[in-house]
């Protein structure tokens, strides 16, 4: 099976052939390294983070139509779901297959026992939900949420046949087929709802289009790691990657205590139709976070695991990379607060007016949580996961608490809690991170002041646009401003900072050298 060799390592010197073991290789030998290096990371990143572009594409133009046939209590009953399945599937075994990304140690029997634990991990987490719906559906109040829990099951088996196939792709920095699977599934899913949504089905097309789409990824990509291995029960000597994920694994049950707080505590003190708002306005605002960041993650983990075993410094390229992560995010969720009403209106109906507002004020918060969660990939790369079980932890007391005071005021009070939380928890984040990887704060501000000051030229002309050129149809409107915000981004960026946008535009054409700046 292929996925049972380690990847090479990109600064590695045959001495056998070259008969000088022990001299230095040559700079040239160095350069050709990393520029190679720095090619399967642009490769890398253009499959994973372009198919995942596509594969969105794909799954939003689906969600809004099936939005347009569905109503907003579905959506609250299945965020009610979601809160379970996220809770469960901490425990699902993800992070023990991402220890094979970061070790240095790879052989067939390590992965057939995470494949082992990945196995006995799903089974039952799967039992344990089946188990516990009929008490949810009572917390909630809502008995459908017990059938619908029941049947969502499924997916924990499916789990295995995800998490190590790709995890053994992206140790190889191998996302082509990755990505071509996922837009396959991302097809697959998004037909199934859409069809199921248009003949009625109501909730249900959204709990069987995920079962949908994790079915056919398992096979799609067991097929193309050519997952042959067969599952391990004994965990001797595979005590370091157990050590690694079950330290990520602590980090995501923080994790889902963090992101999922807002939907528990809103879950008993709003009613269906407003946390059906909210949770659909929360998905819409973390579309970038949520759907085109991790992609980003899944390569850095990789990149920056290869640079710290080949002794390189990591801090340099992390600041590129939170450069160019917010170029693009940044500007996105500021356009989106300021051209909410429009966005909504268009998009979605008038039956959803009521995310307005809530659209708006989470896409202020969401560039600190941007920045926030491109941390953790550069200090686990390290080994330091302590850095990230800190964080996460801040987040898991941070957050809560923030929506126990933000829900007693409604949807509006669960943003203001976002208002507070996200800059602080990103400032902590960086606080514990930066001096690790020798980096300082002085030197990440300077990489992302020209998008601050892009972001504020694109917001002035657009508020004096809807002030006193405003078309009155939210449709011309979203285009016009749209239009004129991105223009004066892309404008103020050329005109300031050219060096930087031609260094980008190097890196993305081959030109450039530094491999992870290129990745972001």
């Amino acid at each position: 099976m292929s996925g049972t060799h380690p990847i090479s390592e990109s600064n590695s010197v045959d001495d056998s052939r070259t008969g000088h073991s022990q001299q230095p290789a040559s700079q040239e030998g160095v350069a050709q390294s990393e520029d190679g290096f720095a090619g399967r990371v642009r490769s890398a990143v253009k499959w994973r983070w372009g198919t995942q572009v596509a594969a969105q594409i794909i799954t939003w133009t689906s969600t809004i139509l099936v939005v347009r046939l569905l109503e907003p209590t579905d959506y609250g009953l299945f965020a009610m779901t979601q809160v379970v399945l996220a809770a469960l599937a901490i425990l699902n075994g993800q992070s023990f297959a991402t220890s094979l990304v970061q070790t240095e140690k790879i052989d067939e029997r390590r992965i057939g026992q995470i494949f082992g634990l990945l196995l006995l991990f799903n089974g039952s987490m799967a039992l344990v939900q089946f188990l516990f719906a009929p008490y949810a559906a009572a917390y909630f109040g809502e008995p459908l949420v017990e059938d619908m829990l029941r049947i969502q099951a499924v997916i924990f088996f499916t789990v295995p046949f995800t998490a190590l196939p790709s995890e053994l792709l992206a140790r190889r920095l191998e996302f082509r087929k990755q990505g071509q699977v996922n837009m396959a599934c991302a097809a697959i899913g998004a037909i199934t709802a859409l069809s199921l949504a248009w003949l009625g089905f109501g909730v249900w097309s959204l709990v069987y289009a995920p079962i949908a789409m994790f079915i056919s990824r398992a096979i799609g990509l067991s097929i193309a790691a050519r997952l042959l291995v067969k599952p391990i029960f004994d965990p001797r000597g595979a005590w370091d990657l157990v050590t690694f994920g079950g330290t990520l694994t602590l980090c995501q049950i923080f994790w889902i205590i963090q992101s999922q707080s807002d939907i528990v505590i809103a879950g008993r003190q709003m009613s269906t139709y407003d946390l059906g708002l909210y949770s659909e306005a929360l998905f819409l605002t973390l579309i970038v976070t949520g759907r085109f960041l991790p992609p980003i993650n899944e390569v850095g983990l990789a990149a920056y695991s290869e640079l710290h075993r080949a002794n390189k410094p990591l801090g340099p390229y992390f600041l590129k990379t939170a450069r160019m992560v917010m170029m693009v995010t940044a500007p996105i969720y500021v356009g989106l607060a300021l051209t909410s009403e429009a966005a909504i209106l268009t998009l979605f109906g008038e039956k959803w007016a009521g995310m307005i507002p809530i659209v708006g004020g989470l896409a202020l918060a969401m560039p600190f949580f941007a920045l926030h969660l491109i941390c953790s990939p550069v200090t686990n790369a390290m080994g330091r996961t302590q850095v990230y079980l800190t964080t996460s932890l801040c987040g898991a007391i941070i957050m809560p608490l923030a929506f126990l005071w933000g829900v007693q005021f409604g949807a509006m009070g669960l943003v203001h809690a976002w208002w507070v939380a996200a800059p602080l928890l990103c400032c902590i984040t960086l606080s514990l991170t930066l001096p690790r990887i020798g980096a300082s704060p002085l030197a990440l501000l300077k990489e992302i002041a020209p998008t601050v000051i892009a972001c504020g030229a694109m917001a002035l002309v657009v508020l004096a646009l809807q002030r006193y050129a405003s078309f009155g149809s939210p449709l011309i409107d979203l285009v016009w401003n749209g239009f004129a915000g991105a223009s004066v981004y892309a404008a103020t960026f050329w005109f300031g900072w050219n060096t930087k946008v031609r260094e980008t535009w190097d890196l993305l054409r081959n030109r450039g050298t530094a491999p992870v700046a290129a990745s972001a």
